[in-house]
């Protein structure tokens, strides 16, 4: 089998065979849409029933998508990585014939579609039984593929920004930095239509707003393809990056002897 596909494999079998962590992840999940249920009905119907074009209904609908495609990395992902990589475990992982970080984020995006599966099912359910049926039921279906884009960019963010403990030996402030860009710049938190002009400007110019903003944008009721197209070539960068990264940092091990 392919290595990278028993990764996959791998990651996936094991979030689906630890059914604890993934409840309680649902059940945190199903927390912040009841949250949020009555924090926007709240702001929309203080505005006139709209916030720059989003009804109570499609607000809710992308805070659902925003959030799933974040629910499916692990929230301390980055710092994760850079322990890996300050205790010599990314070290032994070097022995193996394949590339570390493309091993690493097969196992990382196997472990985070059964969170999505799971995640995205119920949902829905919830968010249609709170505020109704989606805006679009094709940009439903177009948001599938979009949390996974933005999951997957997600991954291999973390392990760009990861990556900095080769030299740091440490990724918390990493961890930080990156977590507020998702939640903000990213879109996680509110959409970036929302933000003021400058700031907005500033975050559809970073790769962020593919993880959170993009699935939520979708299912909010615009199931534009070119969304798609946007996070697949940010995606690419990320990877990119990711490997660039990884790379230096290997040889920087293999130079200092370790």
């Amino acid at each position: 089998m392919n290595p990278y596909l028993a990764g996959w494999r791998l990651g996936f079998l094991r979030t689906i065979r630890s059914p604890g962590d993934m409840s309680v992840r649902i059940g945190f999940f199903a927390i912040i849409l009841v949250v949020m249920t009555a924090l926007w009905t709240a702001a929309v119907d203080a505005n006139g029933g709209s916030l720059h074009g989003y009804t109570r209904t499609s607000l809710l609908w992308y805070v659902f998508a925003a959030q799933t495609a974040v629910l499916g990395v692990r929230p301390r992902s980055v710092e994760e990585i850079g322990d890996e990589i300050g205790s010599g475990t990314v070290a032994v992982q070097m022995l193996r014939p394949v590339s570390v970080v493309g091993l690493r984020m097969s196992i990382d995006m196997g472990e985070a579609c059964a969170r999505l599966i799971a995640s995205f099912t119920v949902g829905a359910l919830l968010t249609w039984l709170f505020v109704g049926a989606p805006p679009s039921l094709p940009a439903l279906g177009l948001t599938a593929p979009a949390v996974v884009l933005g999951c997957a960019a997600n991954i291999a963010s973390c392990h760009a920004f990861g990556g900095v403990a080769f030299w740091l030996l440490d990724a918390k402030a990493s961890w930080f930095f990156f977590q507020k860009l998702v939640f903000l710049p990213g879109g996680m938190l509110i959409p970036l239509e929302l933000l003021p002009r400058p700031l907005e400007l500033i975050s559809f110019a970073l790769p962020f707003a593919t993880m959170a903003y993009v699935p939520g944008r979708i299912a909010a009721g615009h199931p534009d393809p070119l969304l798609l197209l946007w996070q697949l070539g940010w995606l690419a960068v990320l990877l990119g990056m990711a490997g660039a990264v990884f790379a230096a940092g290997e040889r920087r091990l293999q130079v200092m002897g370790g």
